[in-house]
């Protein structure tokens, strides 16, 4: 990120993350929450960061593998619960995936179609362990996802709380260190596990270091080509990531009134 310096976090936007979960969670009036966790870093900061703002008892994490699921995934996820004391549930998805494939999936099915499939059966596994706990789903996505719309809409991106909705990925990188993350989670290539060998950067065609750069510029109303001078890229790869988030505003809107888009 030649030029582009985002603020590095402090112990102070941490300790105010904690006070906001803390302060909602205390204003909503529930008896607690439910992240579902995968053994990457945006779910593993949600959830020590939970920890920090309710305590443990308080966590409900739930582990939600496919057939794609990655085996040693099973133990990181289980390992990070213990260290944390977090009560620790699997579910396996497949057998509702596959159901809900064979009706859907009639033709050439694509793995994104899948892949969303799989992410809408874990919000309601989600929802539905929320509800018989009188807790809610707090979210695990990021700002750098929202911003690119990489998010399956009311399916990963289905919750109650969002805690890390105003960090690029670079930045929760920098909470997870602070809060005690360990570092294979923080170095591990980010994934969203919707099928096999997937990587968030690979699919994106860019590293998040670069994007947020690119993101964070545009967030200062910066030109094409002052981002492309500031940040090393192209003007052809800034240029379409701008198009890119602005062609996923509507999957960071609620459903759309008459005269609200």
């Amino acid at each position: 990120m030649t030029g582009v310096k985002i603020p590095n976090i402090t112990k102070e936007d941490v300790e105010g993350l904690v006070g906001f979960i803390r302060d909602t969670i205390g204003d909503i009036g529930c008896k607690g929450v439910v992240i579902g966790i995968s053994g990457g870093l945006d779910s593993a900061t949600v959830t020590k960061l939970c920890v920090d703002a309710i305590g443990a008892d308080k966590v409900l994490n739930v582990f939600m593998p496919s057939r794609v699921t990655p085996a040693e995934d099973y133990k990181t996820t289980a390992d990070l619960c213990s260290m944390w004391g977090t009560e620790y549930k699997v579910v396996d998805i497949q057998p509702a995936v596959d159901a809900l494939a064979a009706v859907l999936l009639t033709g050439k099915e694509t793995p994104l179609e899948r892949g969303n499939i799989s992410a809408r059966c874990r919000m309601i596994v989600l929802y539905n362990l929320a509800k018989k706990r009188d807790a809610i789903v707090m979210g695990t996505s990021n700002q750098s996802e929202i911003m690119m719309g990489y998010f399956t809409k009311f399916g990963d991106g289905a919750c109650d709380v969002t805690p890390l909705a105003n960090y690029y990925k670079t930045e929760v990188r920098q909470i997870a260190a602070m809060i005690g993350v360990p570092e294979p989670i923080i170095a591990k290539p980010p994934s969203a596990g919707l099928w096999e060998g997937q990587t968030d950067e690979s699919e994106m065609g860019i590293t998040y270091n670069d994007l947020d750069g690119i993101l964070y510029e545009l967030e200062e109303d910066r030109s094409d080509a002052q981002i492309a001078a500031d940040t090393g890229l192209s003007r052809e790869k800034v240029s379409e990531i701008r198009k890119q988030v602005e062609s996923m505003e509507h999957k960071r809107l609620p459903p759309i009134r008459q005269g609200e888009f």
